[in-house]
């Protein structure tokens, strides 16, 4: 599969999973749905590479166990705390910084030069979201607001290690498919450990739709969309990667507008042409 059919793969995959994420709230806590969503995962993603005979153990755990943490766990909690605290546009537009926090965290972990493209590249892509998304960035402020910047930032930081535990694995010859499927079993005992400590009950939903969404998110966001990306990662570096953040949100709204009526407006007109430029600005060659 080619660098641009995996990038726009991942850009369409993780821009709809919006609608499947919003036919699950409500129906039972967050942390239940993320743990079933990477438990169904983990366990199909273990069950055909087995029958493939494709399953193989990692020949260092660590980076996968870190991977596991940071991309099928603790980011979803912090970044699902964030939203029952701040605006969502906000913390899309705080996760849309996912590019420069990779840019940093490689420099820091790996010696990559920060070039001034991926810094260009990155603010364009912010202000663009930022433009877009204003109408639902109205906050006031107040100890929950800055908690929940707080927690935005940190579920951002989180993914983006992840992001470098993946390029780690890639690197030691563990391969997306392989460290996805251990790393969502992992994530999501994880996530059974701190249901189990917090008390929360297994609570089972009825309707078709919550399961429908659950199948959708675990096969086609989860499988799909998390290989695509970290194959991505291993391909463009995390940096160029990571800009896919930033799009995520213009398909979403682009969805919206078919599907809920959603209106354009010059500001948010201005922001897909700033985001579309830091796109360019991101892939161009010297």
């Amino acid at each position: 599969m080619t660098t641009p059919v995996l990038f726009a793969a991942t850009i369409l995959i993780w821009g709809t999973t919006w609608i499947a994420i919003a036919a699950q709230v409500g129906a039972v806590p967050v942390a239940v749905s993320v743990f079933y969503r990477f438990a169904l995962a983990g366990v199909l993603m273990l069950a055909v590479l087995a029958a493939l005979d494709r399953l193989r153990s990692p020949a260092v755990w660590r980076f996968v166990v870190v991977q596991a943490l940071c991309l099928f766990c603790l980011n979803f909690l912090a970044l699902y705390t964030a939203t029952s605290l701040v605006p969502s546009g906000l913390v899309s537009v705080i996760f849309s910084l996912a590019s420069i926090f990779n840019a940093v965290n490689a420099r820091i972990l790996f010696g990559d030069r920060i070039s001034r493209q991926t810094v260009l590249a990155g603010a364009l892509g912010v202000a663009g979201l930022a433009c877009l998304l204003g109408p639902d960035i109205d906050i006031t402020a107040g100890a929950s607001t800055l908690r929940g910047i707080g927690w935005a930032v940190l579920g951002t930081l989180i993914f983006s290690w992840g992001n470098m535990a993946s390029r780690q694995n890639t690197h030691l010859g563990i391969t997306p498919m392989t460290a996805n499927a251990w790393g969502m079993g992992i994530g999501a005992l994880c996530l059974l450990a701190i249901l189990f400590a917090t008390g929360q009950p297994l609570v089972l939903p009825r309707g078709g739709i919550y399961w429908t969404a659950l199948v959708y998110l675990s096969v086609i966001g989860s499988i799909i969309g998390f290989t695509t990306y970290l194959m991505l990662v291993g391909r463009i570096g995390s940096a160029k990667a990571g800009y896919a953040t930033v799009l995520f949100p213009i398909v979403a709204l682009t969805l919206s507008t078919l599907f809920e009526g959603y209106e354009w407006t010059p500001l948010s007109i201005l922001g897909v042409i700033l985001a579309g430029l830091g796109n360019v600005v991101m892939f161009r060659r010297r």
